[in-house]
């Protein structure tokens, strides 16, 4: 009886084994055969490639109009402001032969305009009593106005180096510099206790803190020659961010370059995008790098294939197609292709959906 169990035990192995073979050995031949791609209905979309970063349409640089030391700052790196809210306050620092010089020159207007006021009143007299002409008293009234004013412009510079501030033909300047737009502070460039070159028409003056408007975002970049000449102002664009590689932002081009540029040895052209929408949870911040691509076409449900499976001889487009019989040779079929989104082709006549094409061979590199 043992005996019996162990001679069905090993049959059982014995043909369990053989159907294990046949089977590897099927697929063998199947895997050793040519592998084919069918054809398929596909959504595809052509596309230029864009790259750049974000940034803001209004970015401004907040200087100062007087000179002196940073004395105190209002603002935070990111926090908001209200166009007219204060920024930072300037502290006329004067070197002591400045302020020196300005407390004498303004000295020295006070003695003229007391000069010259006495002078107009001589004339006033003279002119009275018919012994002077009315020209002489015109010029001397003149004189008397101008040393007023110079008396005037000397008060304002003392007042501005020794106050910081003062009220010049109807408008106050003073060191407390306020916000010119409502928006971020994006980055402060100074502290308190550097010393501030004023903005004049001579020289650029020192950069105090940047300011934006984060609500107005843009999308600044290039793209390479070979596709500036199918893309046009108004297309749609999908905004890939390097900080948020799953989440596309949406936007439409707005600007193509006239001009064109080399960079790296590459001929390129700026571009410039407006962001319409960020999807939630996605905080753009300024200067973040992105890619752009730029929707040229899109077409849905068409019959594709692969690119790599077309094979291209004058100006026809051909396609390998199974033999028939098992030890034929592969027929070619020619078709008419359309757009290409780079990997699949649209074809447009020669084949239906469902149908059989030879895939590329790969060949080993010895």
């Amino acid at each position: 009886m043992k005996k019996a169990i162990s001679i069905a035990v090993v049959a059982i192995v014995l043909g369990g084994g053989g159907y294990l073979v046949y089977h590897a050995m099927a697929g063998d031949s199947e895997e050793a055969g040519p592998a084919t791609v069918e054809v398929t209905r596909e959504s595809l979309v052509e596309k230029a490639l864009a790259t750049g970063e974000i940034v803001p349409r209004h970015q401004i640089a907040v200087k100062s109009k007087i000179s002196g030391i940073v004395a105190r700052l209002f603002v935070e790196e990111g926090g908001f402001v209200e166009a007219g809210a204060p920024l930072l306050e300037v502290q006329p620092d004067p070197t002591p032969m400045e302020y020196a010089q300005s407390k004498r020159t303004l000295e020295m207007r006070l003695l003229i305009e007391q000069q010259r006021h006495s002078d107009l009143r001589r004339a006033d007299g003279l002119l009275d009593k018919g012994m002077t002409s009315q020209a002489a008293h015109d010029r001397a009234r003149e004189e008397f106005e101008q040393a007023e004013l110079q008396r005037q412009m000397a008060e304002e510079q003392l007042a501005l180096l020794d106050k910081g501030r003062a009220v010049i033909a109807g408008r106050t300047v003073e060191s407390i510099i306020t916000s010119p737009i409502s928006g971020r502070v994006l980055k402060i460039d100074a502290d308190v206790g550097d010393p501030v070159v004023p903005l004049t028409s001579y020289q650029p003056g020192t950069e105090l803190l940047r300011l934006a408007d984060m609500e107005d975002l843009l999308f600044e970049g290039t793209v390479d020659e070979i596709d500036v000449g199918k893309i046009h102002e108004g297309l749609p664009v999908e905004l890939r961010v390097g900080a948020y590689p799953d989440s596309i932002v949406t936007g439409v081009l707005t600007r193509i370059a006239l001009q064109s540029e080399k960079r790296e040895s590459a001929t390129v052209f700026e571009v410039e995008i407006v962001i319409r929408r960020i999807p939630d949870g996605v905080l753009l911040r300024a200067g973040y790098s992105a890619n752009a691509d730029i929707i040229v076409r899109r077409v849905d449900q068409v019959l594709a294939l692969p690119e790599r499976v077309l094979v291209f001889r004058n100006d026809s487009t051909f396609v390998r197609l199974p033999p028939i019989e098992i030890d034929g040779e592969p027929r070619e079929q020619a078709v008419g292709i359309g757009m290409s989104d780079g990997l699949h082709v649209e074809l447009t006549q020669g084949l239906d959906s469902g149908d059989v094409v030879l895939d590329k061979e790969i060949r080993e590199i010895e």
